[in-house]
């Protein structure tokens, strides 16, 4: 993935991206399956942003039930608040969901712009301000999600979601069905239950991850 390509980076070319990393203090990291990258009650001051791979953001009660908040794929950058935020304890965790790497960034340096004034710092800020707000509007929409009493009406919401982004009835889910059973808070079983009670109405279709309406 090319670093001009990512959201926080939008409006730059690589010449600039490679005067940003100095500044930066840019440092790259990569992970095998299942490792930690940060840790639920972990202070930060770096930005994540993920180089490939995919890395899942979730919670965990006290009794150890997690649930999953979201995915982080290639381009997309994790834990920005809590940098931006001085000593403020994550409320999540961040795994790796295959093997990730990471480009790790100083939110410090980020926000303030160095000394020598880059030109093209303003834009950074911006494009991580557009990020956040994005961010709370998924948020927001995993809220109307798991609304829904039934597990069929969280099904429908999230997938009508999906299709609306796709542009199209077909889809690839970004969840194995765990993940997906944490994001919409329902237990796995049910969720696979109740996927097939929705094939065998005629209200979909699917293999594996790829999921067809049938509206």
């Amino acid at each position: 993935m090319k670093l001009s390509d990512a959201p926080l980076f939008r409006g730059l070319n690589e010449t600039e991206i490679a005067s940003l990393l100095d500044c930066l203090n840019a440092a790259e990291r990569s992970y095998p399956k299942g490792a930690i990258l940060l840790t639920e009650g972990e202070v930060t001051d770096r930005i994540g942003l993920v180089l490939s791979g995919m890395a899942v953001i979730s919670c965990s009660d006290i009794w150890g039930n997690a649930s999953v908040l979201g995915h982080v794929p290639p381009g997309s950058v994790f834990a920005e608040v809590y940098a931006c935020l001085p000593n403020q304890p994550m409320l999540v965790s961040v795994s790796a969901a295959e093997e990730t790497s990471v480009l790790f960034l100083n939110a410090g340096r980020v926000l303030h712009s160095c000394s020598s004034a880059c030109p093209f710092h303003a834009r950074l800020i911006r494009n991580l301000l557009a990020i956040c707000a994005h961010k709370s509007l998924r948020l927001s929409q995993r809220i109307l999600h798991t609304s829904p009493k039934s597990i069929r009406g969280r099904l429908t919401s999230y997938f009508s979601e999906c299709a609306r982004e796709a542009g199209g009835n077909s889809f690839q889910l970004p969840y194995n069905r765990q993940q997906l059973a944490d994001y919409l808070n329902v237990d796995r079983s049910a969720l696979c239950s109740e996927l097939s009670r929705m094939q065998k109405d005629g209200l979909i279709e699917y293999r594996k991850n790829q999921i067809r309406l049938l509206v």
